[in-house]
């Protein structure tokens, strides 16, 4: 589906249907707003539950703030909208919520550096900060589009305790970054509860933008059964990982092996959420179809089928807990339950500058007994020999780092001795 193609209040209804699905949002709390080719804001109403939200509710205003159509009035805090439109004449869609990780920064009267992740960075941008003042009132539209006005780089700003409002060329734009900025404020509360957050320097965000070339192309061939029935696969467990927070939107990648030449892979910024079949990309013999564009990962997962034939699934993911060991100096230590440890092994953390330019240096770190690592300020890779297989560690991965985060109230953990691990290992061998 292409998304630009929908009526503002289509997207709308769409957009917060997922904010609220995904917890983004309460009730009653935030709004989204677009605005048209011909300048007038199409916006949420007031006191409609986001849950039942539908397109006949969608209000249309104009720059002056008078209402031209729709039910219910705008919602109260049209006003900012508007403001910001003023300032800033590239925005074309706002999204203003209160999900609860932005909201910490927010009572805090922080905001979350989006530096802990080269593609939070080049999505977010810097976060701003507007001091508070009354909801709905003219001068919280002057604190928010004056940060708005400062720069034209300023996309996301922070509110001093009320919650985020984020801006851009687009509602399908503003909403990837509004959920990677949500997604990181996560990941940074939850990597300074178990230690050090490390964030990137210039050369580190400089690393990033000088990535492998892409690959030569080929001419597409015809797709045999198996090809068409991973397809199916990749699919079905891309938007799995996608409901259950373990990759974002766009963030997060998915291959399969078809033979000993070629795989399957997730394409470079396409919504994970709607991922088709048609979208996937086959690499054959090092080469990918002419128009095509897979996954910037697709160097690290070609790297570990050649390494290790007996690998068929690779996944990069993004979940929040165990993303929260990568980006601090927090070990990942498996031996808390037997199925972490039999599952998982011993899981390294993979330096930064190795991953994003020594793909074979990562291939050789995998295997059958090591098939899950960390990767500094990009998440975790997890291999398999299977789709399922891989998938299952890697929900096991992000069971056992949850576990082990919220076991810090609680006090020092007891992982298993090395009696109790030899015992696993004669009695499960390899899992």
């Amino acid at each position: 589906m292409n998304f630009d193609l929908l009526h503002p209040r289509d997207q709308i209804e769409h957009t917060m249907a997922r904010i609220y699905g995904r917890d983004m949002t309460t009730t009653s709390g935030g709004n989204i707003s677009v605005r048209d080719e011909d300048g007038h804001v199409w916006i949420s109403p007031a006191r409609v539950d986001k849950g039942t939200l539908s397109r006949k509710d969608i209000a249309k205003v104009a720059l002056s703030g008078e209402q031209l159509e729709g039910p219910y009035p705008p919602s109260s805090e049209c006003p900012f909208h508007l403001s910001i439109y003023r300032a800033r004449p590239d925005i074309t869609a706002i999204i203003h919520a209160h999900p609860s990780a932005l909201v910490s920064f927010s009572i805090c009267g922080q905001v979350p550096d989006t530096r802990v992740f080269p593609e939070a960075r080049n999505v977010c941008g810097e976060v701003a900060f507007a001091p508070y003042a009354l909801p709905g009132s003219e001068q919280l539209g002057i604190h928010i589009a004056d940060q708005f006005a400062a720069s034209e780089d300023t996309l996301c700003v922070v509110l001093e305790n009320h919650g985020v409002v984020v801006g851009g060329a687009g509602l399908a734009d503003v909403f990837k970054r509004f959920e990677t900025l949500e997604f990181t404020a996560k990941t940074i509360i939850q990597a300074k509860s178990i230690g050090n957050l490390h964030l990137l320097d210039e050369a580190g965000m400089a690393m990033a933008k000088a990535r492998l070339p892409d690959l030569p192309t080929c001419e597409p061939q015809v797709p045999c059964s198996r090809e068409r029935e991973l397809r199916k696969e990749i699919c079905d467990f891309i938007h799995r990982a996608y409901e259950h927070g373990l990759v974002t939107s766009t963030w997060g990648s998915l291959s399969a092996r078809i033979d000993e030449d070629s795989f399957l892979i997730t394409p470079y910024r396409v919504d994970r959420a709607s991922l088709d079949l048609e979208d996937l990309i086959v690499v054959r013999g090092g080469r990918c179809p002419v128009g095509t564009r897979p996954s910037r990962a697709v160097h690290l997962h070609a790297a570990i089928y050649a390494a290790h034939p007996e690998m068929y699934a690779v996944i990069n993911a993004l979940p929040v807990s165990a993303t929260a060991f990568s980006v601090s100096d927090a070990v990942l230590d498996t031996r808390t339950i037997p199925e972490s440890f039999l599952f998982l092994k011993d899981v390294p953390k993979i330096p930064y500058e190795t991953v994003l330019s020594e793909p074979e240096a990562v291939a050789e770190a995998m295997g059958p007994d090591n098939p899950v690592a960390l990767l500094e300020h990009n998440g975790a890779l997890v291999a398999g020999k299977t789709v399922l297989d891989a998938f299952d560690r890697l929900e096991v991965l992000e069971a056992t780092a949850e576990a082990i985060i919220q076991s810090k109230p609680l006090g020092k953990i007891t992982p298993m001795d090395d009696a109790v691990i030899e015992e696993l290992l004669k009695a499960f061998g390899r899992v």
